[in-house]
């Protein structure tokens, strides 16, 4: 019914204000209690064999939204209400700012893929701590924060940017993540070499520790699928180094070439970051190579290309403790992780492994023996 109604309304309207439009039905049906209790009920069923214990917080499941949907943390219990086991808001920075101009949001219907240049449009760190500490919780989700350079700030004062975020944010995290992989903040991805990563990934744990000391938030960064091998391995070993708590793979992709695109060329030559069915590929290439440099010591989220319960469950066998969706969602609808989760039961149920956790690497354990 969904992908009819998709085709019928949701494919014909502009892509952003088509997500706008969505968004405030989901926001809407979250605060009629009856309502979100009985889509809850049909769309966010539980199983107990998927309960995951991550970053060291307790989760229904796996499965959750990646950032990007919920930029300013106002459809938390929305998102929850539809079956994501933990939601990833932002990407949030230093300073509201409004992102690049319209029309920034593309569709790639055929290719099953989305490019955007939204370019971090959010309220700014300060809007967004004041909401998340005003916020009283309808569903128990995991609330995961991802901060960013503000566009005006200099490569040079990033640092300064992220400590800003973190100092107003962190309190409000169930965990905490360094966004340096999206493509549309110039020089943004320029920090993911380990020479900056370092002292920026070191302020902002610094930053942490001292705005909440009655707990650690657990800290993350989200790496491009872009890096060649090697500043993959870097990354790897610097959040070792560093005691990173984990590492969400992957962003967004700049590339074009050798994906398969089948979209109109016009479309497929928009700039900004592509994400979607084309992402699968590699985003599991890289996740792969960062359990075999890390293996069980950081957490690994993946994400890129999720589109239903097999590609979740072969980001799990390839490392990833937790695995995030979003391109899927506009495609699939509000049964889409209710299929994810009902698949992967029946996958575990079919496997050798006797828990989720069991699971997590076996595809890279096998390959050493």
């Amino acid at each position: 019914m969904y992908k009819f109604f998709f085709q019928l309304v949701f494919k014909r309207m502009d892509p952003e204000r088509a997500h706008h439009l969505a968004f405030r039905w989901i926001r809407l049906a979250a605060r009629v209690p009856v309502l979100r209790t009985f889509l809850a009920a049909a769309l966010a069923p539980r199983h107990k064999e998927l309960r995951t214990e991550a970053l060291g917080l307790r989760m229904h499941g796996p499965f959750g939204l990646a950032a990007g949907f919920d930029k300013n943390a106002v459809a938390i219990d929305g998102m929850a209400m539809l079956g994501f086991d933990h939601v990833e808001i932002g990407t949030v920075t230093g300073e509201p700012q409004p992102g690049n101009p319209k029309k920034r949001l593309f569709r790639l219907v055929v290719d099953r893929a989305l490019i955007n240049r939204m370019g971090f449009n959010n309220e700014g760190s300060a809007a967004v701590a004041a909401r998340l500490a005003a916020r009283n919780p309808v569903f128990r989700t995991t609330v995961g924060v991802n901060i960013g350079k503000t566009k005006v700030v200099p490569e040079a004062d990033a640092a300064a940017d992220y400590v800003k975020s973190t100092e107003r944010l962190a309190a409000h995290a169930d965990y905490l993540v360094v966004n340096v992989s999206s493509p549309n903040t110039p020089g943004l991805r320029n920090l993911q070499a380990t020479e900056s990563l370092r002292p920026l990934l070191t302020a902002v744990r610094e930053a942490a520790d001292r705005t909440v000391t009655h707990r650690r938030v657990p800290l993350l960064v989200k790496i491009a699928p872009d890096l060649a091998d090697e500043d993959v391995d870097a990354v790897a070993d610097l959040a070792v180094e560093l005691g990173l708590d984990g590492i969400i793979a992957t962003n967004t992709t700049i590339a074009r070439e050798g994906l398969g695109l089948t979209s109109p060329p016009e479309l497929v030559r928009e700039t900004g970051g592509l994400s979607g069915a084309p992402l699968k590929e590699r985003s599991l290439e890289v996740l792969r190579r960062l359990h075999r440099r890390v293996g069980d010591r950081i957490t690994l989220v993946g994400v890129g290309g999720i589109e239903n319960a097999e590609d979740a469950w072969q980001r799990i066998l390839a490392g990833a403790t937790l695995v995030q969706g979003y391109s899927a969602f506009i495609y699939e609808g509000p049964f889409y992780a209710r299929a994810i989760h009902k698949g992967l039961a029946a996958r575990l149920a079919a496997s050798p492994y006797a828990t989720l956790a069991d699971a997590v690497g076996a595809e890279n354990r096998k390959a050493a023996k």
